[in-house]
């Protein structure tokens, strides 16, 4: 039988969230902002903890603050072990009732790329209920809401994230053959220029990048549309408005039935790539799990 545990030894329970996100953030304000708390509070709890260890646990660092050696190894036993309370809580919600799978995903993958997949995913696993999340201009992956981000990053993801890559970014510009007709089918790359380009403003430059990838360096802005997603562009590109850019495999059903076509054949690689990411120690979650091994083996033959 196990042996009783001395709960006076334990530190303030309620400090240990604000110390976790000021060590984190290296910032009491930042954690105040994440916690929803006062910058005073966090200070509070700070100090609180400090005496009841009785050492110091941050330092001043110009405006912000770092770790003294104490405070680092302190908060790497206090991130494992509410990692791990977390993985555990989550697991006790999920048994014995339908379990609920959250999905963030960007507007135009969800629109044009998930949503037609998701029939196929119902049949396999009736069992979970699945929420998709939709995100337009912040491309991190929300990890305290949603379990899983199908998103696209520029740079590798964080250390405590898993990442499974799904397909590259590809830039390639797409327009109604409509449009293309005015030119006689045939446009240069330089007289592309000409005509209304559909820019993306959410999108980090990729009409400049695809530009200068052909040796171009253009000014866009003058002869551009702005909008939001590049599922906006894509319907104004359908409807003739002008040459969308995409940055993955969310046109290729227009493209295979002729509603859209590539003006110019050329594709530029954009840095980094379109994955599945979720947090390290919940990946093998049987939710998790099973929702990203049925999409890479419906990627496979879809």
């Amino acid at each position: 039988m196990a042996g009783q545990i001395d709960l006076k030894k334990l530190p303030p329970l309620k400090a240990l969230k604000g110390f976790e996100a000021a060590a984190r953030l290296l910032s009491f304000r930042g954690a105040a902002g994440e916690l929803n708390l006062t910058h005073t509070a966090i200070s509070h709890q700070i100090k609180v903890l400090e005496e009841d260890l009785n050492v110091k646990l941050f330092q001043r660092d110009g405006r912000g603050v770092k770790l003294t050696a104490e405070g680092q190894q302190f908060y790497l036993v206090v991130r494992n072990i509410l990692e791990q309370l977390i993985h555990s809580s989550e697991v006790i919600r999920s048994s014995g009732q339908a379990q609920k799978l959250r999905v963030q995903a960007f507007v135009t993958l969800s629109i044009r790329w998930l949503a037609r997949r998701m029939s196929r995913f119902r049949v396999v696993h009736p069992d979970l209920d699945v929420q998709i999340t939709s995100s337009i201009l912040d491309g991190a992956f929300d990890e305290v809401n949603e379990d899983v981000g199908i998103i696209y990053s520029p740079l590798p993801v964080a250390k405590h994230l898993h990442w499974i890559p799904l397909f590259a970014a590809e830039l390639m510009p797409v327009c109604s053959p409509d449009l293309l007709k005015e030119k006689g089918n045939k446009i240069s790359a330089e007289e592309l220029l000409t005509l209304p380009l559909l820019k993306v403003y959410t999108a980090d430059n990729h009409w400049e990048e695809w530009f200068q990838s052909l040796g171009i360096f253009a000014e866009i802005s003058r002869n551009s549309i702005a909008v939001d997603t590049v599922a906006i562009a894509l319907e104004m590109a359908l409807d003739g408005e002008g040459v969308a850019m995409v940055n993955g495999p969310f046109a290729d059903n227009d493209i295979k039935a002729g509603r859209l076509v590539h003006p110019i054949k050329h594709i530029a690689k954009a840095p980094g790539g379109w994955g599945i990411v979720c947090r390290k120690e919940l990946k093998d979650t049987p939710h998790i799990q099973a929702f990203t091994t049925w999409l890479l083996k419906d990627m496979a033959v879809y």
